[in-house]
C-alpha cells in the first residue's frame, strides 16, 4: 500500500439515524452510503459527552471526560494531556486540521510551566496536536467574532461586504419581507441563506481540504481531519438545500405524553430549556428539520466532490476513511432541543470506517453492532499507522480487528458523561458546579443514568428501544439498577492518571526491590535460601588507595 493516510471526517451535531445507510426513509446521502458499502458501519457508536467540546477532546485524546478533565465547552484541555499529534507524529504521520476542534488552550498551565504559547510546544497544545491548515470553530456571534476569521475574509472578497460579520449576516441569515433575519431565530430558516451554495461554509471547508491535498508533496503520510461545521445550528442552508426536503420527509418525533408525567427533575430541566420548548412544537420541527436534512445532503454532495478528487489522484487506494460526528441532536425528540442529555438522538453517533487494504475485503458492506466509543478512534489510527497503543493512557480500544474481521474480546458497556454546571438552569438546582456531574452507562439491554442528587434513570433498550418509559424509580427494577450502578462504579474506580507507568514497565518492576538488593522482612540467611546470591548482603572492603 505504500504511504498510509487517514481521512478523519467529523460532522457537527449529525444524528446517527439521519443517513440513508442507517435507515432514514427519505434523506439523500449516496456518497456516505457508498462509504458504508465499502467499509464497516458501526451501528452502536456513542460519544463520550453529548456536547461539542468535551466530546471532541475525548476524540482527540482517546480518553474519557473524567480522564482528560475538559468537561464543558470552553473548558481548557490541560497542558501535558497527550493528544492525537503526540500519538501519530512520532510514527511519521502529519496531523492536519481543516475545520473545527473547539479546543481551548490551558493558558494558566502554560504560564505556570514556562511554556511560550507561540513556541512549537505551545502551538501544538493549543491546536490539540494538529497543524491548523485552516481552523474554523463554526459559531461566530457578533459579540465574539475573530476579526481574522479566514471565512469572513473570503466572503468579503466575494462581495459580501454589507456587514462586518458576514458569517452571521450572510451565510447564516435569510432575507425576509421585513429585512434580514438572523439564523439564530428559527422561524424563517426555511428561506435560503444569503450566500450561494458555492460560498457557504460546507463547500468552502471542503475546498480547503482539497487545497491541502493538492499541495501535499506525497512524501510523509498524513491524517487530515476534515471537521465540518454543519448541520449544527444555525439551521440555515443555501439554495437549493433549504427546500430540498419538505414536511413529508419528516419522521415522527420520538416522544410520549407519559414523559411529561412524574418526570425525573434533572431531565425536566433540559425539557424546560428554551430549545426544548421551541422544538416541542410541531411547527418548529416542520420548519427546521427539512433544512437540517438539506445541510446533511450538502455535506454528502461535497464529500462526493472530495472523493472524486482523491480517486483521480490515487489517494483512495491508500487512505483509511473515517466518517463520524461529535454528537447528535434531539430535534424535538423526548420534548428536547439541541443535545446535552443521554437519549440516543443526542448520544449515539454515526461511524463508518473504510480500510482500503485487501485484508479488509471480508467485512466490506457489513454492519457491526458492537458497543463502540468515539475514544476508539485514536487507538485505531495508531494501529493502522503501525504503532503500538499506550493502553495505560488511552481509554479507547483499536477497531482494526473488527475492520479486518478478526475475533477478539470486546467491551460490554459504553460510557458517556455530562457536566451541566454551565447550563442556565444550574442555579435552580441549588448545586455548586463541582456537584453538577452526570453519567450514562449502557449495555445491549439497559441504559442507566446517574446524577448525584437526583433519582436514577433506567431504560429497557430491548422492550423500550425508543426510551420513552423511565424505570429509574420502579421498585421491580431495583436489582437491575443496582447491577448497572455497580458497573458504573467499577468503571469509575479504574486508574485514570497513571500515565507515566506503562503496563510493560509495571511488569518489569515486579519484585524490583529484591532485585536491587532491598530485602524486607527476612529473619536470617536461612530464610533467604534460594534467592539470587547477587541480591544478598555481602561486605565489600574498601580498597586501599596510595597517598604517595
Amino acid at each position: 500500500m505504500g504511504r498510509k493516510n487517514i481521512l478523519f471526517i467529523m460532522c457537527d451535531q449529525l444524528r446517527f439515524d439521519y443517513l440513508g445507510c442507517s435507515g432514514h426513509p427519505s434523506i439523500k446521502t449516496p456518497n456516505i452510503d457508498s462509504l458504508a458499502a465499502r467499509g464497516v458501519r458501526f451501528s452502536n457508536a456513542y460519544c463520550q459527552s453529548p456536547i461539542c467540546g468535551p466530546s471532541r477532546m475525548s476524540a482527540y485524546t482517546g480518553r474519557y471526560v473524567s480522564s482528560h478533565g475538559s468537561s464543558s465547552n470552553f473548558a481548557p484541555l490541560r497542558v501535558g494531556e497527550k493528544n492525537i499529534g503526540h500519538y501519530l507524529n512520532p510514527l511519521g504521520v502529519r496531523t492536519i486540521l481543516v475545520g473545527k476542534t473547539h479546543m481551548v488552550a490551558d493558558k494558566e498551565g502554560m504560564q505556570r510551566l514556562g511554556v511560550d504559547p507561540k513556541s512549537d510546544i505551545g502551538v501544538h497544545h493549543a491546536q490539540a496536536g494538529f497543524e491548523a491548515y485552516e481552523r474554523d470553530d463554526g459559531v461566530h456571534p457578533d459579540s465574539m467574532v475573530n476579526p481574522e476569521l479566514a471565512y469572513n475574509k473570503y466572503l468579503k472578497s466575494k462581495g459580501y461586504t454589507e456587514d462586518d460579520n458576514p458569517w452571521h449576516w450572510a451565510a447564516n441569515s435569510v432575507d425576509t419581507e421585513r429585512g434580514v433575519r438572523s439564523g439564530f431565530f428559527n422561524d424563517r430558516v426555511g428561506l435560503p441563506a444569503r450566500v450561494s451554495d458555492e460560498n457557504s461554509e460546507t463547500p468552502y471547508i471542503t475546498r480547503r481540504a482539497i487545497d491541502f491535498l493538492s499541495e501535499d508533496d506525497g512524501e510523509a503520510p498524513w491524517l487530515l481531519h476534515l471537521s465540518f461545521i454543519k448541520p449544527h445550528w444555525p439551521y440555515v442552508a443555501p439554495a437549493p438545500y433549504n427546500n430540498m426536503y419538505s414536511v413529508n420527509d419528516i419522521i415522527p418525533a420520538i416522544k410520549s405524553e407519559s414523559e411529561l408525567k412524574n418526570t425525573n427533575q434533572l431531565m425536566k430541566h433540559f425539557m424546560d430549556r428554551v430549545a426544548g420548548k421551541t422544538f416541542g412544537k410541531e411547527a418548529t420541527r416542520e420548519t427546521v428539520i427539512p433544512v437540517y436534512m438539506g445541510l446533511i445532503s450538502q455535506i454528502d454532495d461535497q464529500l462526493g466532490i472530495l472523493f472524486d478528487f482523491m480517486d483521480k489522484n490515487g489517494l483512495l487506494e491508500n487512505t483509511l476513511i473515517v466518517f463520524t460526528s461529535d454528537h447528535g441532536d434531539y430535534l424535538g425528540d423526548h420534548w428536547m432541543g439541541d443535545k446535552d442529555y443521554f437519549h440516543n438522538p443526542a448520544v449515539k453517533i454515526p461511524l463508518i470506517i473504510v480500510d482500503p487494504s485487501e485484508a479488509a475485503n471480508r467485512t466490506r458492506g457489513s454492519v457491526d453492532t458492537s458497543l463502540v466509543e468515539l475514544i476508539d478512534l485514536i487507538p485505531t489510527f495508531v494501529e493502522f499507522a503501525g504503532g503500538a497503543t499506550a493502553d495505560h493512557i488511552l481509554d479507547g480500544r483499536s477497531l482494526m480487528k473488527k475492520i479486518l474481521g478478526a475475533e477478539h474480546d470486546w467491551r460490554n458497556y459504553v460510557i458517556s458523561e455530562y457536566d451541566y454546571s454551565t447550563q442556565v438552569f444550574r442555579p435552580e438546582t441549588g448545586r455548586t458546579p463541582l456537584n453538577c456531574r452526570s453519567y450514562m452507562i449502557a449495555n445491549e439491554n439497559w441504559k442507566y443514568i446517574f446524577a448525584p442528587g437526583y433519582p436514577p434513570v433506567l431504560f429497557d433498550l430491548i422492550g423500550d428501544p425508543d426510551e420513552l418509559n423511565d424505570l429509574g424509580r420502579s421498585p421491580e427494577y431495583t436489582d437491575i439498577r443496582r447491577l448497572m450502578f455497580n458497573q458504573l462504579a467499577e468503571w469509575s474506580l479504574q486508574y485514570r492518571q497513571r500515565e507515566t507507568w506503562s503496563e510493560e514497565h509495571n511488569i518489569h518492576m515486579t519484585g524490583m526491590e529484591e532485585q536491587l538488593g532491598v530485602l524486607i522482612g527476612y529473619w536470617d540467611e536461612k530464610s533467604a535460601e534460594g534467592k539470587n546470591p547477587k541480591i544478598l548482603p555481602k561486605r565489600k572492603p574498601l580498597k586501599a588507595t596510595r597517598t604517595d
